[in-house]
């Protein structure tokens, strides 16, 4: 919802601008807050699999695969989507 508010403020509704919107939201919430706007309103957050802190290229890496679309729908048997496996990431209810 506040990409699509954004997007109509200021670039008239322009579905390209939603996806860098949404790209730069993802990037900036995950590395500040350790989830996105949604998951944090669910309870969730991102964290290295390693433990400890996100490091700063893993919201990166996860956020443009996230856009891409095709690695978000791919699972592996533990419910993880490619664009989690290739950043390192997993999602844990807090």
């Amino acid at each position: 919802m506040p990409v699509f508010l954004i997007s109509f403020a200021f670039f008239d509704y322009d579905a390209g601008a939603n996806l860098v919107i949404f790209a730069v939201l993802q990037v900036l919430v995950i590395l500040l807050m350790g989830g996105s706007i949604g998951h944090l309103a669910m309870g969730i957050r991102v964290v290295p699999i390693t433990g400890g802190r996100l490091k700063f290229w893993q919201p990166f890496v996860r956020t443009i695969l996230l856009c891409l679309v095709i690695p978000a729908v791919i699972w592996n048997p533990d419910q993880r989507g490619l664009h989690d496996i290739a950043a390192g990431t997993f999602l844990v209810r807090v």
